[in-house]
């Protein structure tokens, strides 16, 4: 049995690799345990290898596009094994880069399986590697994977999920994604560009669930300009190989691929961990914590998509500062009123707070505006021929801003103002005596704030 540290932590993504790298800076002795590699799904399978290809995808558009802005470019060719190559050696890089800020914060890190054995008055118990680790406290982040429903026919072997599509060799011809949300829709944005006919499968009334409405209908109708094929409300009941059956409308479909990517939600990472063992409290999504990210066993904590409430990966790394910060002592509450969300198709969408339905679900009489981007100048400078939109939610009574969605333009860069306004409770009148630089395309939040 090694000495007694202060926190384990089982899981080495966002929230995992923050909350050791806090612990450990604040003076903490800290083990990190990972089966597979530092930095999680979103590190290796999700966000930084996805935005990587929609990178190249949006250099693509841009020479497509240079004769608009004056610039003739000719002989355009994709290189799409150059393509995955660059975006494995950047993965590579940040995970490394995670490796380094462990040892920095003097944080000790078991590549292996953890299991968690009990918790007696010494402390916690963890097996990994063949070894025991005993802890005060315990963070508990092993993230989710792609939900695999038991759809008559489904294959493992013949479709693709999340993790499989970042290893293809070669551009499918013809791609169907069963599903229609942020995962879906950046897949979709990035084959259509490189030349695959895509057709998505969504059984919802509508792409991009959590969204704006709006906000997810321009985009769809974006993607149905460049040639994506859309079947909404339509229920997937079996697949043979590559081919997808589906019911829409009282009939039956089918659509044939050269792959399937299957895209229908992410399933937490709860079971072979050795949670019975600790007696920890489940919901429906996850674990069940409060407003400390603490579960009903004492010293025992959970954070990120294992909790089930916001898998983002912005979200695990806060959840884990507050789980550091009250082991440390220092009083911190999780709030989820202002997590913003960005989907990274082209146009971008980006969105926080409440939308015009979550706001009438809770009751809350609401004030909305909208302005389309060409009022701010810089997003007609950047985006030639292009639009999108920037729509505000307020307070009907006391002009509080609870919600802000917008597309088009690099919306992503310019969310974390919206955040901002959010969590400090301002109100419409606050934010009109606010100095927005000219000319940027976060004005449009400010001219949009004019309309009220």
């Amino acid at each position: 049995m090694s000495a007694l540290y202060d926190l384990a932590i089982i899981g080495g993504g966002p929230a995992g690799y923050v909350g050791a790298e806090l612990a450990g800076k604040k003076g903490l002795k800290v083990i990190l345990f990972d089966k597979r590699a530092l930095g999680g799904v979103c590190l290796n399978e999700g966000c930084i290898p996805t935005k990587t290809l929609l990178m190249s995808e949006k250099v693509l558009e841009s020479a497509r596009e240079a004769s608009k802005y004056g610039i003739g470019v000719e002989n355009l060719s994709i290189d799409f094994d150059k393509i995955m190559k660059r975006k494995d050696k950047i993965t590579k890089k940040l995970v490394s880069g995670v490796g380094a800020k462990m040892k920095r914060a003097k944080v000790d890190v078991v590549m292996s399986e953890a299991v968690i054995k009990g918790k007696n008055t010494e402390g916690i118990t963890i097996s990994a590697d063949g070894k025991e680790f005993k802890a005060v406290n315990l963070l508990v982040c092993t993230g989710s994977e792609a939900a695999v429903p038991p759809i008559p026919g489904l294959d493992p072997n013949e479709i693709l999920t999340n993790r499989e599509i970042l290893k293809l060799k070669e551009i499918p011809k013809n791609l169907v994604i069963i599903g229609g949300g942020v995962i879906g829709g950046e897949f979709a944005d990035f084959f259509n560009a490189m030349g695959s006919k895509v057709t998505v499968i969504e059984m919802l009334p509508e792409i991009l669930n959590g969204i704006d409405e709006d906000v997810a209908a321009f985009v769809r109708k974006e993607f149905t300009k460049r040639g994506v094929d859309y079947y909404l409300q339509a229920k997937v009941t079996s697949l043979k190989g590559k081919e997808v059956f589906f019911e829409k409308d009282g009939k039956t479909s089918s659509i044939k691929g050269d792959q399937v990517l299957l895209s229908v939600g992410r399933r937490v990472n709860v079971a072979g961990i050795g949670l019975e063992s600790l007696g920890v409290d489940f919901t429906r999504r996850g674990i069940k914590v409060d407003s400390h990210c603490r579960t009903n066993v004492p010293n025992v904590f959970a954070a990120g998509d294992i909790t089930g409430f916001s898998q983002l990966a912005h979200t695990a790394s806060r959840e884990a500062i507050v789980v550091v910060n009250n082991i440390l002592g220092n009083k911190d509450n999780m709030r989820y009123d202002a997590i913003p969300g960005v989907v990274y198709t082209h146009p971008e969408c980006a969105s926080v707070g409440l939308t015009e339905a979550a706001a009438k679900a809770k009751g809350i009489e609401v004030e909305v505006r909208s302005l389309s981007m060409a009022y701010a100048g810089r997003f007609v400078i950047e985006n030639e021929g292009k639009d999108g939109f920037c729509k505000i939610i307020a307070g009907k009574k006391y002009g509080e801003i609870l919600g802000v969605h917008m597309v088009g333009g690099s919306c992503s860069e310019i969310i974390w103002g919206a955040c901002a306004l959010i969590e400090a409770q301002l109100r419409v009148q606050d934010v009109k005596e606010l100095v927005f630089p000219h000319p940027t395309v976060s004005e449009i939040i400010r001219e949009t704030i004019f309309e009220f």
